[in-house]
């Protein structure tokens, strides 16, 4: 391989990771919070339809993913460039599928369940290509892993600031839209138009996020050898699975998406029926940034101090001891804070270990087959993050249909309900943590590289 560059990411570089990865949260979290109480409560789809929906949507990520990564990588772009790009040509695109995604277009239930399924198939397409940039960019902008260390804490830095406008900020713009009116407000029909209009400013949010990382970002990192070959989607695989790390790198980041988009998408559900008011939620989720933003700057040192497996291990664990309390008493608001707490340290310090590790495997599997596939290491990492998404949906829509959720019933919800909304916050991710602690257990990407290295030098 070729020596490192000795080029150190600068502060603007740094503030164009923070920049897309806040518009990028800001957008998840608005989603994760609203999208599937908009389908329930303004559109009128059963909740069992819906989980439905997540089904054909996660089938469609299965498809679609490997087969954009692929071609992704086998393109070669004027300029050298394999990966910013994406950032320019997808833009529009992505901030378009935002503001569709939440639009009611007054039509039947039947044609509003067609609409948003070939809306939501086309909104995952540019965000597949949104994701190739945001999760490849930081290895190709260095091969100095203090550089990839600090770029991932300003990325996790730019997620909690996103984070915080879209979960503490986002119910008061929905307000100011004109939305979630009176006391005990609960998201209903009336609230469609204000919804419309705040993705509308999440879609100026997904333009200038793309725009500006890609007009402050460099792709430092070359291929080793250039290669002019297409390589197939059978071969690519092939090659990814020598690496060990790959594989359970993506395991560990399917965890982590299952529990943070268990916490995100039934904080809404919670407030509403548990706490008796949808804007309840946001003091709870104001704690739980504040103690993100101050993980993040210390997740670097931590990951220096304790080791990568050991930092890998301590986030999980955080967050299982966290959540004892709640899932004694998920009625105290005490238990709520600890749990938020536990999450705010634990998955922080889980976002930036893994994305770390990301760039490391890209460098591993370089090393194994002499070729860079940045856009194919990013894309299974988009395709986990989606896959995680997508199974919260379906489990979480299926266990509220099967507990009785009634949306017509308000705050008179059953007390099965209650206890599903309670549980999808509790156990449920505390098993899934486990889960994610083994596969966190497994990764040695430090140890793997120098056997690559080792192998690689007995070979010439």
């Amino acid at each position: 391989m070729k020596k490192d560059s000795g080029a150190v990411v600068k502060l603007p570089e740094k503030l164009g990771f923070f920049g897309l990865s806040s518009a990028t949260n800001v957008v998840f979290n608005f989603k994760s919070i609203y999208y599937t109480i908009f389908l329930t409560n303004v559109l009128h789809i059963p909740i069992a339809v819906a989980g439905v929906m997540n089904t054909v949507g996660l089938i469609w990520d299965f498809v679609n993913d490997p087969l954009v990564g692929v071609w992704a990588n086998n393109i070669h772009f004027k300029s050298g460039e394999k990966i910013r790009p994406y950032l320019l040509y997808i833009a529009i695109p992505y901030a378009a599928g935002m503001v569709l995604l939440f639009t009611d277009f007054n039509i039947s239930v039947k044609m509003a369940v067609a609409l948003q399924l070939i809306v939501f198939f086309l909104y995952e397409i540019a965000n597949t290509f949104r994701g190739i940039a945001y999760n490849g960019l930081g290895g190709l902008a260095s091969k100095n892993d203090a550089d990839r260390k600090s770029i991932n804490a300003y990325r996790s830095l730019g997620g909690c600031f996103g984070s915080a406008v879209g979960a503490v900020a986002v119910t008061p713009l929905v307000k100011l839209f004109g939305g979630l009116k009176g006391q005990n407000a609960i998201i209903s029909k009336d609230d469609a138009p204000a919804l419309f209009r705040t993705a509308l400013f999440m879609g100026f949010l997904c333009l200038a996020g793309c725009l500006l990382q890609y007009f402050t970002s460099k792709e430092r990192v070359k291929e080793e050898e250039v290669h002019e070959d297409k390589i197939s989607i059978k071969e690519t695989y092939v090659m990814l699975f020598k690496c060990r790390s790959w594989i359970w790198n993506m395991l560990y980041i399917m965890c982590y998406g299952i529990t943070q988009t268990l916490i995100m998408t039934n904080i809404s559900y919670y407030a509403a029926y548990i706490l008796g008011s949808s804007d309840k939620a946001t003091p709870v989720l104001a704690i739980y940034l504040v103690i993100a933003v101050i993980t993040s700057a210390l997740a670097p040192k931590i990951d220096s101090l304790l080791g990568r497996r050991r930092a890998t291990m301590l986030a999980c664990i955080i967050q299982i001891v966290g959540k004892i309390p709640f899932i004694i008493n998920p009625y105290s608001m005490v238990n709520v804070i600890i749990n938020a707490v536990s999450m705010g340290i634990g998955g922080t310090l889980a976002f930036v270990i893994f994305n770390t590790n990301r760039n490391n495997i890209s460098d591993v599997v370089e090393i194994i087959n002499h070729r860079r596939l940045d856009t194919m290491v990013s894309m299974g990492d988009t395709l986990a993050s989606k896959v995680a998404e997508a199974l919260v949906g379906l489990a979480m829509t299926s266990a509220m249909a099967m507990a009785g959720f009634d949306e017509a019933l308000k705050l008179n919800q059953t007390d099965a309900t209650r206890a599903t909304i309670c549980a999808l916050l509790g156990w449920v991710p505390s098993i899934v943590l486990a889960l994610m602690a083994y596969f966190g257990h497994r990764i040695d990407i430090e140890k793997e590289k120098e056997e690559a290295l080792a192998r690689r030098a007995q070979e010439v």
